[in-house]
């Protein structure tokens, strides 16, 4: 069993934040019985919506952000804080990202590839934002947390011939120059929104539940830029 690490609030965050997305069913009793033409159209926005799901989750991406918490808070008897700070402290300034439960945050960590970057973005704490930049230095492996009974993401379901949860081991490279705040952040979403620009379809914001999320090289490349403007 790989050694215990400082887990992170991220992973540890998971439960607290994250829940396997049911919100994306469509209605499907909108159509006319009696000639079945609204029926088949309403069949073929379902396809459509489903291709570009598919799409979306067969995409290649080489940058994300990864929420963790900065900011103490017990989870079954253990703190789950873990900030940019705390990885600083870790030997060589890597650690493992643990504890993550959430499907598809899981199926982008197994997407990572070895010096890919991140932005470590502070959440659920009092100014969420981001605060620096690390990069993947292992690919994904089993998460070892799901099998210790006093983990607080111990999952009694997952098996060790069949787990369902991995990892990916993080090393931090350097803190922004300066903090980008989630509030930043959101005004230049709105305005990119109506006029246009990298940030319109952030996934910060149109699926902010996921501890872990892709982004686009102009996303990233738009975001890292803001470390050297002047707040908004």
């Amino acid at each position: 069993m790989p050694p215990k690490k400082i887990t992170r609030s991220s992973a540890k965050s998971n439960k607290h934040t994250e829940d396997v997305d049911a919100q994306q069913n469509v209605n499907e009793e909108s159509g006319d019985s009696r000639t079945g033409k609204r029926k088949r159209s309403a069949a073929v926005k379902l396809d459509v919506k489903k291709n570009k799901s598919d799409q979306t989750s067969k995409a290649s991406y080489s940058y994300w952000l990864m929420k963790s918490e900065p900011e103490s808070r017990i989870e079954n008897g253990v703190d789950v804080k873990f900030g940019i700070e705390d990885l600083k402290a870790l030997p060589n300034q890597t650690g493992c990202w643990d504890g993550v439960r959430n499907y598809q945050a899981r199926n982008f960590m197994r997407d990572m590839k070895v010096g890919q970057q991140a932005f470590f973005y502070h959440s659920n704490c009092k100014e969420p934002g981001i605060a620096g930049l690390m990069k993947i230095v292992k690919e994904s492996y089993v998460d070892h947390t799901q099998f210790d009974k006093k983990d607080p993401h111990y999952d009694p379901s997952s098996k060790p011939d069949n787990p369902k949860w991995s990892m990916v081991d993080v090393q931090f490279e350097r803190m922004t120059q300066r903090f980008i705040p989630l509030s930043e952040l959101k005004n230049y979403h709105l305005q990119h929104k109506v006029k246009g620009g990298p940030l319109k379809d952030l996934a910060l914001f149109t699926r902010a539940r996921l501890s872990v999320q892709p982004l686009t090289a102009a996303e990233f490349d738009f975001v890292l830029s803001l470390e050297n403007a002047d707040p908004v």
